[in-house]
């Protein structure tokens, strides 16, 4: 039987399983409305934007001691450097900052910057020489110097293998000698300038420099190629700069010796500067090199002393023919240091300094250091704490731009301290948006040329030029692009986010304060202002962010089409078809005007493009509607306005 049964079954038809129903194919979301990927919260960095309870950061003192030879141009000393480890990890060897290598002949940047090119040297060759790196250790009150330490340099940075591991909360101390040549052009960040009376100095990136070791990449290490700045620690920076008695100096920070260096006139119009709303003059054009200007004394040499508190970065300059003049607002002491060649514009430096200072204090954070200073030299302009230098002597509004500009990095990256050789839209493009309000300030002027850069962003961006997202670092952006990227762009975006996406100015200052005061003296990276800003203004800005920082979209707002139409009960209502050509969503604003020649203004959210790149806007209305406008007031940087506009075509009457 077992056998039939299983002929039988062999000779049944066979059954063909039924097939599974079909699942809908795996779509994979790519709206423009998707939540941006950012870094998971942690309790470092959190989820809101705020620093975490976690969060840490590295401290880095340094006592410096250098001398200036003016004959052969080379500063030389020393450098005392304490580091605090407030990481989570045994620190075995550190990472130093060599910025002077750029102009070794065979470095990186000097391989790739062509000789006349602006961060290049233009044919100088230098580079630091370090004479040791040798532990210190404390014994009561006296220095122990150590072993000299290993080291190799890489270029523009340098390891130093720490002789005993550095743990958790634990101190190091390093010393080192050093020495470099200035340069003449130091890839337009410093430099000198001869007159006929002397030299001028504008010395930075004059000491090695710790690198910074930070929760997100561990050792920072990129190389200094010229065009991207910098990323610096936090700390307290004595200095001390032994110049030709006959020179001035101006350096970051409180001057700490001025019975030694300052004749005592010098020292009265100075305390009377720091209480004067205009402009003192500390050495007139008059006194300009002459002997007394000077301490009495012998000597050929005077060390000026420098002290800065809770500074990334001391900077100074240096010259025998220095006008020097101050005013003061808010107990800080504003200065310019100009030759004499630069009189006739820069004589209104200081009043531009003041106003800066004032206008970003009041608006934005209060300014937390004793002093802000000018400095007029060969440096096109370039920022360092609390002192900036600035090349402009051809016009007031000229030398107003590159103050107020170079004036307002006191606030990024000097205040909230950005990773600038990778995020350069963090302090440059922020920097730019403050100095829009700033230039308004000044001039009294809210509708000149250029005075929001809309227009000028929207003809750039649809030229086809924006090539090179915000958010690429700043050495891998083509040099002619580095302003769209780094200034231009997040400016205009700042712009259009405060004024237009949000339009409500007191939602977007509170959040970007905010950020500001929860990021002072720290290291903020871009997923942090990102979620402090939504935390601020309350709104998922994903699309806004990823089109405008991440990627080179464009606004290209349109009016397709307009019809009447009757619903079901014989209502009439008017269908106005709108597209979103060009990648970037925004809000509408739409101007319509009626037969009657009265118009209404309406704005349509963002969200009308949630579900695609068209949208139909369906109203009834009482009379009958002749034109329709997109951004009729240009709050927006449209690529293409000529798609912006619909008329109702005219009649034509009948021939007879």
């Amino acid at each position: 039987m077992l056998v039939l049964s299983l002929v039988l079954a062999a000779l049944q038809p066979v059954q063909t399983p039924a097939a599974p129903p079909q699942l809908p194919a795996a779509r994979t979301d790519t709206s423009p409305f998707r939540r941006l990927a950012l870094p998971t919260p942690t309790l470092l960095r959190e989820g809101s934007g705020r620093p975490g309870p976690r969060y840490w950061q590295q401290r880095v003192d340094y006592t410096i001691a250098v001398t200036l030879d003016t004959a052969t141009h080379t500063i030389a000393g020393r450098e005392t450097i304490r580091y605090t480890n407030h990481s989570p990890d045994t620190l075995r060897y550190v990472w130093l900052q060599l910025d002077q290598n750029l102009f070794r002949d065979d470095s990186r940047g000097a391989l790739l910057n062509p000789p006349d090119a602006r961060f290049a040297a233009r044919g100088f060759h230098g580079g630091f020489l370090i004479d040791g790196v040798r532990a210190v250790g404390l014994s009561g009150r006296q220095a122990a110097r150590g072993a000299s330490l290993r080291t190799t340099e890489n270029g523009t940075t340098m390891r130093v293998d720490l002789g005993r591991a550095l743990a958790p909360g634990g101190v190091t101390s390093l010393e080192i000698g050093y020495s470099f040549q200035v340069p003449e052009h130091g890839a337009d960040r410093m430099g000198r300038e001869q007159f006929a009376q002397g030299w001028l100095y504008e010395i930075a990136q004059w000491y090695p420099r710790f690198a910074v070791y930070d929760d997100v990449r561990g050792w920072n290490t990129e190389p200094y190629l010229g065009q991207g700045e910098f990323y610096l620690e936090y700390g307290n920076i004595d200095f001390a700069i032994t110049v030709p008695r006959g020179f001035i100096v101006a350096g970051t920070g409180r001057l700490t010796n001025p019975l030694e260096v300052l004749t005592a006139t010098e020292r009265e119009r100075l305390a009377r500067a720091l209480r004067s709303d205009s402009t003192v003059a500390i050495i007139a054009k008059s006194e300009v090199g002459q002997a007394s200007t000077r301490p009495a004394g012998t000597g050929a040499t005077l060390t000026w002393r420098f002290s800065a508190n809770n500074v990334r970065d001391v900077a100074w300059a240096a010259a025998p023919t220095f006008i020097w003049d101050a005013s003061g607002w808010n107990g800080i002491l504003l200065q310019s240091f100009y030759p004499p060649a630069a009189d006739s514009v820069w004589r209104e430096s200081t009043r531009i300094v003041r106003h800066s200072i004032k206008h970003y204090s009041e608006k934005w954070f209060p300014y937390p250091y004793p002093t802000a200073i000018n400095v007029n030299g060969p440096v096109a302009g370039m920022e360092y704490p609390m002192i900036v230098f600035c090349a402009s002597r051809r016009s007031t509004r000229g030398l107003f731009g590159v103050t107020t500009h170079e004036l307002g990095h006191q606030w990024f990256p000097m205040i909230v301290g950005s990773n600038e050789r990778l995020y350069a839209w963090m302090d440059e493009g922020f920097n730019t948006f403050m100095n829009t309000y700033s230039a308004r300030a000044f001039y009294h002027d809210t509708t000149g040329p250029g005075a929001s850069g809309i227009d000028n962003w929207a003809g750039f961006a649809g030229s086809g030029r924006d090539e090179a997202p915000s958010i690429m670092p700043a050495d891998r952006v083509p040099g002619f692009l580095l302003g769209a990227a780094a200034y231009s762009k997040p400016a205009v975006g700042l712009f259009v986010l405060r004024h237009s996406i949000l339009g409500d100015t007191t939602r977007f200052d509170s959040a970007f304060r905010e950020y500001i005061r929860r990021w002072a003296f720290k290291h903020p990276t871009p997923a942090d202002f990102f979620r402090s800003m939504e935390d601020g203004v309350g709104e998922d800005l994903s699309w806004f962010w990823r089109g405008w920082f991440y990627r080179t979209d464009v606004v290209d707002q349109a009016v397709d089409s307009v019809r009447t139409a009757r619903d079901s009960s014989g209502n009439t209502f008017t269908e106005i078809f709108l597209s979103n050509l060009g990648g970037l969503p925004m809000p509408v604003d739409l101007r319509l005007t009626f037969a009657d020649g009265t118009p209404d203004n309406v704005r349509l959210p963002v969200e009308m493009w949630f579900e695609g790149n068209h949208f139909a806007y369906v109203r009834q209305f009482p009379k009958e509607l002749v034109k329709v406008e997109i951004d009729p007031n240009r709050n927006f940087p449209d690529v293409r306005r000529q798609n912006n506009a619909w008329s109702k075509p005219q009649s034509t009457s009948a021939r007879p």
